[in-house]
């Protein structure tokens, strides 16, 4: 008996799946804002290269973090988009688009809960590893900063890990220097935390492998 496969399904499938990987991508995107707007922005903390550039922009300018974060990371992308694909950076504008929008909205109707910069730096540095390991599992770039380390890494054969290491720890002794030294240091905690509740959780939530379609990052495999 020949099975016939019904073109009406297949499409169904490709849709809820895509909806799903969207609206999974979207929910990490705000977490990292959340993150950002309520427990780290209001210390001054940098969580990465481009709100490290952010907070700078606000003190020299007074520009809004929510536009210092999408205008830097935006500004990383430009340069290595040429290098990675057009899937990777819609995927990528898509990510620092929703959090900068998120940042601006939880700056304006979510008032600070905690006075005590260590809560916020414990509390945000969780949100933050939260929704980055949440868009990692979907394989998209949390900004455009790492954008750039993978281009290195792809054309300089130079570790990501390294070049995120040099290039997010200038920024950061940038900003202690200009605002506050002790930003370094907890901007170096917050960096410690959220990497080992990255870890955990995509250690604890490592897929099982079938086949699908990637939203941001091109496969080798055909």
């Amino acid at each position: 008996m020949k099975i016939l496969m019904v073109p009406g399904r297949n499409k169904f499938y490709f849709y809820r799946r895509l909806y799903r990987k969207i609206s999974l991508i979207t929910a990490g995107a705000v977490i990292q804002g959340l993150a950002m707007a309520v427990f780290l922005f209001p210390h001054d903390i940098p969580s990465g290269g481009g709100s490290g550039i952010a907070v700078l922009l606000h003190h020299f300018f007074g520009l809004p973090m929510s536009l210092g974060f999408w205008f830097a990371n935006f500004v990383f992308l430009i340069f290595t988009a040429p290098y990675l694909g057009n899937a990777s950076t819609i995927g990528t504008i898509y990510v620092i688009t929703v959090t900068s929008v998120s940042v601006n909205f939880f700056e304006v109707y979510i008032k600070h809960p905690f006075p005590n910069v260590w809560i916020d730096l414990l509390i945000g540095s969780v949100f933050l590893g939260t929704g980055v390991a949440m868009l990692m599992r979907q394989r998209v770039s949390n900004g455009g900063i790492g954008f750039a380390a993978l281009a290195l890494y792809k054309y300089k054969k130079i570790k990501p890990g390294t070049s995120l290491f040099w290039m997010n720890g200038f920024i950061f002794s940038l900003t202690a220097i200009v605002i506050d030294w002790k930003i370094i240091i907890l901007a170096i905690g917050c960096q410690l935390i959220s990497t080992r509740i990255i870890n955990w959780l995509l250690r604890s939530t490592r897929p099982k492998a079938r086949p699908g379609f990637g939203f941001a990052w091109r496969s080798g495999k055909k």
